[in-house]
């Protein structure tokens, strides 16, 4: 009886070597790999769907950033009125088609307005022509000589053209 157990243990052993062991490993990682690399995208697309809803309700209040804007179809320019910067920066979100040309105008000399996402830009050298179908960022930062206040105001207008 002992002998056959041995022999059952032996055979066992010998027909599951490191060898197939890691291979099976192996062939079991890859595809884990690109499970985990889908989640991971899956995630930052959740993500970026709830800052999205968070901006497009922030866009209905002066003092809130970040903000989801869009585009009158009958309009060329989106404006921004009586706007207040509370803290060092505000985010503005905006998706534009390839070829548009993105300008940004301000009222307040103390605020600079840079594209940020996809590339950096600084709209005080000119409009930026749109090269991709992404979300683009538009950051206002306080850019005085004295400290910022609490409350900043300021008008904004982009110019979207095609």
């Amino acid at each position: 009886m002992l002998a056959i157990i041995v022999i059952v243990l032996l055979l066992l052993a010998t027909k599951y070597t490191p060898e197939e062991n890691t291979k099976n490993t192996s062939k079991v990682t890859i595809p884990n790999a690109a499970v985990a690399q889908q989640r991971q995208q899956e995630i930052a697309d959740i993500e970026d769907n709830i800052n999205n809803a968070h901006a497009r309700l922030a866009a209905q209040h002066v003092d809130i950033c970040p903000k989801l804007l869009q585009q009158d179809l009958d309009s060329k320019v989106i404006e921004r009125i009586a706007e207040v910067m509370t803290a060092e920066h505000c985010d503005y979100f905006l998706y534009l088609r390839v070829g548009q040309h993105i300008d940004v105008a301000l009222n307040n000399d103390r605020i600079e307005a840079l594209l940020i996402v996809p590339t950096i830009h600084n709209f005080a050298n000119g409009d930026y022509e749109v090269v991709s179908y992404d979300k683009h960022v538009i950051r206002l930062t306080y850019d005085g000589v004295t400290r910022m206040p609490e409350r900043l105001h300021y008008d904004m207008v982009i110019t979207v053209t095609d």
